[in-house]
């Protein structure tokens, strides 16, 4: 969810803005081939076998008492090796947070093997209705995405003020068995996180005995969603198991996304310490000058340069758009920002190094998704997120350009499209517009 530059907005409430979702967070393989969570490749799973319970899962907790309207939280663990222990960033920015600490069994730093199953009130009532599971985008809970909007204050819902209840409480008051999925890293590998997904379905399936599940994403969990159902995984991961009705992606870079290279030097304030930011995102440099001093981390890039891989996620995510629209060229230091270089203030890779160092946009959309999966995609169309620079080089959501969020390349089966053209990035989760075109999708 969405990257930032600003020089206009208070810094305490840009902080707000962006710790509650982080910078895009926002917001894919051919000739067989995707790349595993080491950068390097990996054949795709075959399509598994239906199982309603997988038996690499370890149910290590049950919370009963548990916030923001839900009705439990289960804690599981992935016992495949496959899964790896993720780097966060060093000074707890990246760390988990609230009740997800105590679900996660006390670990701020929980290892990426684990995940946690939201369960909505009425989750097990007898019901027609195929169940649902939302997945959450960037720096961003299961809590606040779905349930609280207003959970992390004031302008984390893309306006000044947020509601108390979401997406979740209006499935349920249509009648629809409602679960969300946790991830142990805020930012972390899609295609660890795509294994979580499939490992969701299925439990649900379990627990309701449904055929099948619809698969809603969010911004970055589109990524996770979609690249399950298009068996885009690791060589030890499960492929798709046939176990998905409706996907429906709002406000995901289906075409990739750019934001922090084309208009990266403010957005840096928000995230450099010595600049005062504090902010969960990564970073289109190593070296930055704040306050005359030159400083150096590479803990916060997109492409470290001594070791660090905070950010795989938001790498995962990565295109150019600079051949449609351009660059902000108001930006200081706007062509080494994007191209790579020394420049007046700053220092970084450049966009085409981080994409060459483990972007899946093109490996996604080449891979396809199942004919038999009915693909829907929600674009929002207002570019008016409070407290952040929004991206305005064409039409966007204020982070994700609506040409990538309604790009179609790559689905079977195409459900339909919408354009927001009122709502914005931040609230696609909660408006009504979005919520009634997501229940109509659902029906």
């Amino acid at each position: 969810m969405g990257p930032v530059s600003i020089a206009y907005a208070g810094w305490a409430s840009l902080r707000r803005a962006m710790t509650a979702v982080g910078m895009v967070a926002l917001f894919l393989t051919s000739m067989g081939v995707a790349a595993a969570a080491d950068g390097t490749a990996a054949t795709l799973a075959p399509p598994a076998a239906a199982s309603s319970a997988p038996a690499h899962l370890d149910k290590l907790g049950d919370h009963t008492n548990v916030g923001n309207g839900w009705d439990r939280v289960e804690h599981y663990r992935d016992t495949r090796s496959g899964f790896a222990q993720e780097q966060f960033p060093p000074d707890g920015r990246g760390d988990q947070d609230g009740q997800r600490v105590t679900f996660f069994g006390g670990d701020a730093q929980p290892h990426s093997a684990e995940f946690l199953l939201y369960h909505a009130p009425g989750w097990d009532a007898a019901t027609e209705r195929r169940p649902v599971l939302l997945v959450h985008g960037a720096n961003d809970t299961p809590d606040r995405a779905w349930a609280n909007p207003g959970e992390s204050g004031d302008y984390g819902c893309g306006r000044s003020t947020c509601p108390s209840t979401g997406l979740m409480q209006d499935l349920v008051a249509e009648g629809i068995p409602v679960f969300a999925v946790g991830f142990a890293h805020k930012q972390g590998d899609n295609l660890l996180q795509a294994q979580h997904v499939g490992n969701a379905v299925a439990l649900i399936r379990d627990k309701t005995g449904a055929d099948k599940v619809d698969v809603v994403g969010w911004s970055k969990g589109m990524m996770s969603a979609r690249m399950y159902v298009s068996s885009v995984a690791p060589a030890w991961g499960s492929g798709y198991a046939g176990d998905v009705g409706r996907l429906i992606l709002i406000g995901g870079p289906n075409g990739g996304y750019d934001y922090p290279f084309a208009h990266g030097w403010a957005h840096n304030f928000t995230i450099w310490p010595e600049c005062g930011g504090t902010v969960n995102a990564p970073s289109p440099h190593t070296r930055m000058t704040c306050y005359g001093a030159y400083t150096h981390h590479p803990e916060f890039s997109f492409v470290s340069d001594s070791g660090w891989d905070v950010y795989p996620g938001q790498r995962q995510m990565l295109a150019r758009w600079d051949h449609v629209y351009g660059i902000n060229t108001a930006a200081q230091d706007w062509y080494t920002t994007y191209h790579g270089g020394q420049g007046f203030y700053t220092r970084g890779p450049g966009i085409q190094a981080a994409i060459d160092a483990g972007s899946l946009i093109s490996q996604i959309r080449a891979a396809g998704t199942p004919g038999d999966v009915s693909v829907y995609l929600l674009a929002g169309g207002a570019p008016t997120i409070t407290g952040i620079w929004n991206e305005t080089r064409g039409p966007s959501d204020g982070v994700v350009f609506v040409s990538s969020a309604l790009d179609t390349t790559g689905i079977g089966d195409v459900g339909g499209t919408r354009l927001a053209g009122a709502v914005n990035h931040l609230e696609l989760g909660w408006h009504p517009t979005a919520r009634d075109q997501i229940i109509s999708w659902l029906q």
